[in-house]
């Protein structure tokens, strides 16, 4: 059973439907209980794939989500599934809140994916309070390593496993069809003919669409044909981050230079194949860093700060593409460098969803074996004691035996030696003649014991 607030982070992030896939398909019963509308299209992808869909309103940091305590709780008890993978907080939280008084025959093993740098405080404690945590990259990871030292929790089980890309929907070297190029000119004919700097992102002020402003504004005389696509809207009101942007650009003269396609697109891997460079200038440290996963696996290069996910995807599979984070002069150089001279990212089996998957489904058989082992132990236990109190009950002569001698033996040790008078104990050596002879020993060979325990013999040595 999985747990999600919503649907709309699909397979870019989470892989819910290609998991889900390969659940059904190694012959599991895959679960998935989120509050996107039965007619969805989303939802219907995933029944349409043999998954069970439940809907319930979890919705994010909202106290409304709590009345769906009773609802889970019956759902869990319904399915009594093996594994819950949590993917979201308000989620684990009523899923706790449900566990208290459920009635099943095995409590399930609980695992949760942090998808990005939570706050590690009291409203993620539900995420932390699992068996095992997923975190998406090395610096997640890192960051919650050190959170949990700083709050001084107890050490989690964590494993680290990296967003995948569809290599069959992202393929090396996919190019845009005729049509889609067609129809993208008529509706943006100031991109024809152009070299496209790709920002795949909406504007914010920890996207970092800033940038564009100084690459443009640098690079425009040395490369008349460069232009910047940004995946938002043209205007967005009361955005202090969107208007400052517009103004700037504005104001510097760069505003022909900068087209807005929208963020509500299903045609983002065509942008993408299609970039002359995709961009990956985040403010904050990114945690995924999706989009440029998908362009690399697309063959199309990209410029990025060398810094968290960015970091760890363009290191191993495109190093030319890092730059120095938060540095003008460097970022300007190397988009020039790979305007002259382009140099493709080559073909990648790493940061794949079959491998994502694979390393899931073995986090759940690993909790699900663990699970068999503590009920195997627990039954051994109880057969054990069931034993034990049989023997009891079939020999109760032997227990009361044991019973006393071990209770004289207490009490020997506990009795006090004899207080010696001041008469003489008369020591006799053993004499190899027996006890009933009638020869009385030899007077010679007696021994006395005074009171201060002095030896003297009675006739000298």
């Amino acid at each position: 059973m999985r747990l999600l607030s919503s649907l709309k982070h699909d397979e870019s992030e989470r892989g819910i439907f290609h998991l889900g896939r390969a659940l059904v398909k190694n012959g599991h019963t895959s679960i998935i209980v989120a509050s996107a509308d039965k007619d969805n299209d989303l939802v219907k992808r995933l029944e349409r794939d043999g998954n069970i869909y439940h809907q319930l309103h979890m919705n994010k940091k909202s106290w409304l989500s709590l009345l769906q305590v009773n609802t889970l709780r019956r759902l869990v008890e319904k399915h009594s599934p093996d594994v819950i993978h949590i993917h979201s907080r308000t989620p684990a939280w009523i899923l706790h809140l449900a566990l208290k008084r459920a009635k099943i025959k095995r409590m399930p093993k609980l695992v949760s994916t942090m998808y990005g740098f939570y706050p590690i405080n009291k409203y993620s404690q539900a995420l932390l309070d699992v068996d095992t945590i997923i975190t998406v990259s090395d610096s997640v990871t890192n960051y919650l390593k050190r959170g949990l030292r700083r709050e001084e929790a107890d050490p989690k089980v964590i494993k680290r496993i990296y967003r995948g890309v569809d290599t069959r929907r992202y393929p090396y070297r996919h190019n845009p069809s005729v049509y889609w190029l067609r129809h993208t000119f008529a509706e943006y004919p100031e991109l024809e003919h152009k070299k496209w700097l790709v920002f795949p992102t909406i504007i914010g002020n920890e996207y970092g669409q800033e940038w564009l402003i100084d690459i443009l504004g640098n690079l425009q005389e040395d490369f008349p044909l460069i232009h910047a696509i940004i995946m938002d809207e043209d205007y967005r009101e009361s955005d202090v981050a969107h208007e400052d942007f517009r103004q700037r650009a504005n104001a510097l003269g760069l505003a022909e230079r900068i087209t807005y396609v929208g963020s509500k697109r299903n045609d983002m891997r065509e942008w993408l194949s299609a970039a002359n460079i995709v961009m990956a200038l985040a403010n904050q440290p990114e945690s995924i860093g999706i989009n440029a996963l998908q362009a690399i696996h697309l063959g199309t290069p990209v410029v990025g700060w060398d810094q968290a996910a960015f970091s760890e995807i363009l290191q191993p599979l495109y190093p030319q593409g890092l730059v120095k984070k938060y540095n003008a002069v460097a970022l300007c150089k190397t988009v020039r460098h790979q305007l002259e001279s382009v140099t493709r990212p080559e073909m990648t089996n790493e940061f794949t969803m079959r491998e994502m998957i694979s390393e899931t489904l073995a986090v759940y058989n690993a909790l699900h074996d663990q699970a068999l082992l503590e009920e195997q132990l627990l039954l051994n236990a109880s057969a054990a004691k069931r034993v034990k109190k049989q023997l009891k009950a079939d020999n109760p002569m032997v227990e009361s035996s044991h019973k006393r001698v071990s209770n004289t033996k207490v009490e020997l040790l506990k009795k006090p030696p004899k207080a010696m008078g001041d008469s003489k104990i008369i020591l006799k050596k053993q004499t190899g003649r027996s006890n009933h002879s009638s020869t009385s020993p030899n007077p010679s060979q007696e021994k006395t014991v005074n009171k201060e325990g002095t030896n003297k013999s009675s006739t000298p040595q």
